[in-house]
């Protein structure tokens, strides 16, 4: 394969660069636990650095990890990577890595949230750079399983050694994004992209126009659960085809009826004054508008996020589709509990 608009495959890297250093993955979660089992099945030495009382030390440790505090994590590690959430790692950074940061050493991060809007700040002899998998941590692990892997992002913050990019690309091979295809970026353009991603489309856009095309249905006096499946449930089949096909591939396959409205309606739905409120979100986001006030809500203990989470938890469309769902075992349902 070559290398096109700076996409870079196993091929164009040796995983023996990141085999030659310890790893701490900061965090087991979401992507902590992705990552950290896919060095290791990649033969990469790796522990998992989780504050006190962490959830997610006995995962770990039943998982074989060597668990110890961030502290001595960043303490052990060549490359640490910081893998916590967005709003909690300013504070862990200053508190358990900062102190163990030397000339050579990688922090290594998967989105650029704290670097773009400058939470954290970073010593001049120390490599900083972003391998940021485009998909939830499960994935990382079950492409990697399945013998295949994700796209990553790459980024350079700052390169001490010479070497970061090459040790970047090493460390995005072995967690199985070199079998896929690692693109080169900026940490703020994978920031920016990111945010306006989740914000207008995948998960904002996308939850809202669920909610109000199935609201709509109900209140014109159509069943819920019909309402369910043509907004919700079948989403997956018209998702399932653009994620394989593009746009034309859904369009080929889907009725020409159902074409015809996707040209003839789609316009009128996300018509100018969306596309301008993408805008505005795009500047927010760029400016740094959103970030401060993600962080300023995250500081005050997160009163409004909290509200409405669990006003979201109770909508009707929830209800219909957990009952629903049900009783689709073939899907393998997911029923998720809130922690408290």
């Amino acid at each position: 394969r070559s290398i096109v608009a700076n996409i870079r495959f196993e091929e164009h890297t040796k995983l023996d660069i990141i085999q030659r250093r310890r790893v701490a993955v900061i965090g087991y979660g979401s992507q902590g636990h992705a990552h950290a089992l896919n060095l290791r099945d990649n033969g990469v030495d790796v522990c998992i650095g989780l504050r006190a009382n962490s959830r997610s030390a006995t995962k770990a440790s039943l998982a074989g990890f060597d668990v110890l505090s961030v502290s001595d994590a960043a303490q052990r590690a060549d490359v640490i990577v910081l893998l916590a959430p967005d709003t909690a790692q300013p504070a862990i950074y200053r508190e358990h890595i900062a102190p163990h940061l030397s000339a050579g050493k990688m922090l290594l991060f998967a989105h650029g949230f704290n670097i773009r809007y400058g939470t954290i700040e970073t010593p001049n002899d120390v490599d900083v750079a972003l391998v940021a998998p485009k998909s939830p941590g499960h994935r990382v692990r079950e492409t990697f399983l399945e013998g295949g892997g994700v796209p990553c992002l790459l980024a350079v913050h700052h390169d001490a050694s010479g070497e970061a990019d090459a040790v970047a690309l090493s460390y995005a091979a072995a967690i199985g994004s070199g079998r896929a295809g690692v693109l080169t970026t900026t940490f703020a353009e994978e920031t920016e992209t990111d945010l306006f991603g989740e914000q207008a489309v995948l998960c904002g856009g996308v939850s809202e126009l669920i909610k109000a095309g199935f609201d709509t249905l109900v209140d014109a006096g159509y069943q819920p659960e019909i309402a369910y499946f043509e907004c919700l449930h079948e989403l997956k089949l018209i998702v399932d085809l653009i994620y394989r096909g593009g746009l034309r591939y859904m369009r080929y396959s889907v009725s020409d009826t159902a074409e015809y409205g996707d040209y003839e309606s789609g316009p009128r739905v996300i018509d100018e004054r969306v596309r301008e409120r993408m805008r505005d979100l795009l500047d927010e986001i760029r400016d740094g508008s959103f970030a401060k006030k993600w962080i300023a809500e995250s500081e005050a203990g997160c009163p409004g996020f909290e509200s409405r989470r669990a006003q979201e938890r109770e909508l009707p469309l929830e209800s219909v589709g957990n009952g629903l769902r049900q009783m689709m075992t073939f899907i393998d349902p997911v029923t998720v509990v809130p922690q408290g």
